[in-house]
């Protein structure tokens, strides 16, 4: 099942929209085209603002549990065609066809978790003299942009405009250009739920979200994907005074304590920088291991790394699929390449395969510096660089030397020690024991240049709500 021509839906109406501009999206495993896309216009962005504007009263109006009966709707239209879905995320991006069925299954059970919960989002309420009251209201922001990034392209927009329409907003969907086809689609089965002009979408490239984020009519952006593009998202926002929901780049940090088995730990941080070859916003993207285990890590860390099958993602023995595209493989290798001349020491990886795709090996680098861009910036590949410390102290401080606050994620037996990594590590989110995890309707909120405002969880209804302070006199005599 494929969008055809329908890349733009303002209100009703789906088009094909796009000027003269069009850009080919092709498959990471085999290079073969996957669809030409076309560059969504500011007429195409002005065309959906204006119908979300239109529906914006009518769906704010809707009783709540309408809207969540409506959303349980529309989970019910992703659920029928999970396997397409998982499909075209699997031409796209690359991901093997389990992990991406496992996110489309993720957003529909992140659908249904809003719909349960949109109903019961209220406020509170104070007491004052006897003929008084005073109430907060939650309200809809009104109308919300919603970029979405190609990595776990159906989890993460599920996620957001499940929040965002069953509080009663109004929604512009841009997906990733990495992955439109999977965008459209799902746009497609959500609107088919909703009434005209709840739900509308525009495909296609960075200018394409330049005219959405800066559009002046936005009461808000929601935006998952690099740092750089969230800066500017940032700034446009800051011109039309939309409120702002970022999660950009991390570069989390791993720490494995002296106590810990490190043939255990090399498991937990091949997980943490392989899955999904590297490609998930909270991969563990640089490892600090006490010195006293940092030997046997490094080297179970390595064969773990030698020992993944790659292939591409619709193979089922597949461990290791291919990068999102060629020009990101290439962003990936750089880093490899100046840690080394930097002085990392190569131990698995690191070298571009012969062959079609964009395929990148499981690479582990030890020796790294703080400086290095590998272990200073995100790297978004299935890299792990390790660097020895001397003490849990050390590794606390060095696991803080960064601009971004993501998440962390702390090996250890000792639970004092545990204690003080969630104190102390500047991250929005820390993982003790895991690399990976949390219970259902668990919530986020980055920090620093990682981005701000809660994403997933009961929390994300507040961020898609404005609170209205009412003071109510009954006494006019």
């Amino acid at each position: 099942m494929r969008p055809g021509d329908r890349w733009t839906l303002a209100g009703a109406r789906w088009s094909r929209g796009g000027g003269d501009g069009a850009f080919t999206v092709t498959d990471p495993a085999t290079g073969e085209t996957v669809g030409e896309v076309p560059v969504g216009t500011a007429v195409d962005v002005a065309a959906a603002v204006a119908a979300a504007t239109r529906a914006a009263p009518g769906w704010a109006a809707t009783a709540p549990a309408e809207r969540g009966a409506a959303l349980h709707g529309a989970a019910s239209a992703v659920e029928r065609h999970a396997d397409d879905l998982a499909a075209l995320v699997t031409a796209e991006m690359g991901k093997p066809a389990d992990d991406a069925l496992g996110g489309v299954r993720a957003g529909i059970g992140t659908l249904r978790q809003y719909a349960e919960l949109g109903p019961l989002h209220g406020g509170r309420s104070l007491q004052g003299g006897w003929s008084a009251a005073d109430f907060m209201a939650r309200e809809p922001l009104g109308l919300v942009a919603i970029i979405t990034p190609w990595n776990d392209p159906v989890a993460i927009a599920c996620g957001l405009i499940g929040a965002a329409v069953v509080t009663g907003n109004t929604v512009v969907h841009k997906p990733s250009e990495r992955t439109p086809h999977t965008g459209a689609l799902l746009t497609e089965l959500l609107a088919g739920s909703l009434p005209a002009g709840v739900l509308n979408m525009v495909s296609g490239d960075g200018t394409t979200g330049e005219a959405l984020a800066g559009h002046p009519d936005l009461d808000a952006i929601a935006h998952v994907g690099s740092t750089r593009t969230g800066r500017r998202v940032a700034e446009l926002a800051a011109a039309s005074g939309a409120k702002t929901l970022l999660e950009n780049g991390g570069a989390d940090p791993l720490i494995v304590d002296a106590d810990v088995d490190p043939a255990w730990a090399a498991e937990q941080a091949a997980t943490g920088c392989f899955a999904n070859a590297g490609q998930i916003c909270t991969s563990v993207e640089r490892i600090y291991v006490h010195g006293a285990v940092a030997k046997d890590f490094v080297a179970a860390l390595t064969a773990r790394a030698q020992a993944l099958r790659p292939g591409p993602g619709d193979d089922p023995s597949t461990e290791l699929g291919p990068l999102v595209d060629e020009r990101h493989r290439s962003q990936v290798h750089e880093q490899v390449e100046k840690a080394v001349a930097d002085g990392a020491r190569l131990r698995a990886g690191g070298r571009i395969p012969d062959g079609p795709g964009c395929f990148y090996p499981a690479t582990v680098l030890d020796y790294c510096t703080d400086h290095m861009a590998v272990m200073a910036e995100e790297t978004f590949g299935p890299v792990a660089p390790v660097r020895a410390v001397a003490s849990f102290e050390e590794a606390l401080d060095r696991a803080n030397r960064s601009r971004y606050g993501l998440a962390a994620t702390v090996l250890t037996r000792d639970m004092a020690h545990a204690q003080r990594a969630w104190r102390t590590l500047k991250a929005g989110t820390v993982k003790i024991n895991a690399v990976f995890g949390g219970a259902p309707g668990g919530a986020a909120t980055p920090r620093r240049a990682s981005g701000r405002g809660f994403g997933y969880g009961p929390e994300l209804l507040d961020e898609m709500t404005a609170v209205k302070v009412v003071h109510l006199e009954t006494d006019v005599s």
